[in-house]
C-alpha cells in the first residue's frame, strides 16, 4: 500500500497514514470499523513496506488500520518500524490502547495518541483491551506530546473520566461517535456537553464530526 494521503477528519494535521502491520487486530472491539470488510486475514508483517519511501516533511499515522501496540504483536516487528521511520525526516503519530508497549524509544519527533472511550470498562464491548484504568496507569510514563481519543464515546462516570483523562494533561482530546450503529451504551446530550465544557479548562477538544448526533 505504501504511504497513502490522509482522509481521514479526526486528526487534521495529518498528512499521510503508513501500515506494515496488518490483519485482524488482537482487541477485537465489537464496533471496530475494520470489522465492516468481514473477517480479516491473520496479523502479519508486510515486508514490501519497508521499500516505500516516507520522503520527509510529512506528518505520518504509523499504523493507522491495526494496533501495532497490542499484546500480539512480537517486539521485533515494533522495533524494525520504529527503525525504519527514523531513517525519514518527518513527524510521527502513533495511537493505541495498550501504552504499556509503547513505553519504549520512538523517535524524537513522536506524537502519541491513547483511545480512551468511557472510564468504564465494557469487556463485552471492548474485547481483549485494556481496561480503561490501566491505560491511563501507563500513559503518565509516556513522554512524547500525548492525545487522547475518545471514540466512539461510550457513557461514563463524569467526574472520574475528566479526572482519568486530566492526569495524563494531554495537549488534545478528541472525540467521536459511533458511526457503525453497534447499539453501545451512549452518554446523554447533558453529561456530554458537561463533559466539554470542563475539558477545555485545561487542553484542547477537537470534536468530529459525527458527534453531531449526540448533540441534537
Amino acid at each position: 500500500m505504501g504511504l497513502n494521503k490522509s482522509t481521514g477528519n479526526m486528526y487534521d494535521f495529518i498528512t499521510n497514514t503508513w501500515n506494515a502491520v496488518k490483519g485482524e487486530c488482537y482487541h477485537d472491539c465489537t464496533y471496530c470499523y475494520m470489522k465492516r470488510w468481514g473477517k480479516l486475514n491473520p496479523v502479519r508483517l508486510d515486508e514490501k513496506e519497508f521499500k516505500t519511501d516516507l520522503v520527509k516533511d510529512n506528518f505520518i499515522f504509523v499504523g493507522s488500520s491495526c494496533d501495532m501496540f497490542a499484546n500480539d504483536i512480537p517486539k521485533e516487528w515494533i522495533i524494525k518500524i520504529l527503525d525504519y521511520c527514523s531513517k525519514f525526516d518527518n513527524k510521527y503519530f502513533f495511537q493505541t490502547k495498550n501504552p504499556y508497549n509503547i513505553r519504549r524509544i520512538l523517535p524524537a519527533n513522536s506524537s502519541v495518541c491513547v483511545t480512551l472511550e468511557t472510564n468504564i470498562y465494557y469487556p463485552e464491548i471492548m474485547g481483549n483491551s485494556p481496561n480503561p484504568m490501566s491505560r491511563v496507569e501507563q500513559m503518565i510514563y509516556i513522554r512524547h506530546p500525548l492525545y487522547i481519543t475518545i471514540e466512539p464515546i461510550m457513557d461514563f462516570d463524569l467526574f472520574d473520566f475528566i479526572a482519568m483523562i486530566r492526569r495524563c494533561a494531554p495537549v488534545q482530546v478528541n472525540i467521536g461517535a459511533d458511526s457503525g450503529n453497534n447499539n453501545l451504551p451512549e452518554p446523554s446530550k447533558k453529561k456530554l456537553l458537561r463533559l466539554i465544557e470542563e475539558l477545555k479548562k485545561f487542553t484542547t477538544i477537537h470534536k468530529k464530526s459525527n458527534l453531531k448526533r449526540l448533540l441534537i
